[in-house]
């Protein structure tokens, strides 16, 4: 039982200093471009909608109107989003990429993918396949345990 309990810390250990060395390599690429982790999240979904009520991103990020409310008003104060009249609702605004926005998004998309090169390029496809099916029982039994992290919100750094 103590080689098992002992297997399971070392996988966690990795499983840990992974974590944090992607963070980390995460919060510094994203701060050489004025964005904190949260502010990304607000792009990254404005990525995947297009222009979208701050409604629909505090809906699709898990977090109060508030919260949104400061994430918008910093990328609006960086030039990354601007606030645009919603085309059919007078009482809604969307927030629309600015041309550095979307050239911003754009780098963090070939960003990711330069990241997935660098770390599983050159792994042979049956260990990534295990990889990816190891993390995913991870995953769901995180999940399955509990409701996770609290809700994020806005942090100075992020208004």
């Amino acid at each position: 039982m103590s080689g098992t309990t002992d297997r399971h810390r070392t996988a966690l250990d990795v499983l840990l200093e992974l974590v944090l060395l992607v963070n980390d390599d995460m919060t510094r690429s994203l701060a050489r471009d004025g964005l904190t982790n949260s502010r990304t999240h607000v792009m990254w979904e404005l990525a995947q909608r297009g222009p979208t009520t701050q409604r629909d991103l505090a809906e699709a990020l898990a977090v109060s109107p508030r919260t949104v409310t400061g994430l918008v008003d910093g990328l609006a104060a960086t030039g990354f989003v601007t606030r645009e009249p919603h085309p059919t609702d007078r009482r809604a605004t969307l927030v629309t990429f600015t041309p550095r926005g979307a050239d911003t998004a754009a780098a963090l998309v070939r960003g990711q993918h330069e990241f997935a090169e660098l770390l599983f390029a050159g792994m042979p496809d049956e260990r990534l396949d295990c990889l990816v099916t190891g993390m995913r029982e991870l995953l769901d039994r995180l999940r399955a345990h509990g409701p996770g992290p609290a809700p994020a919100t806005a942090t100075e750094e992020d208004r």
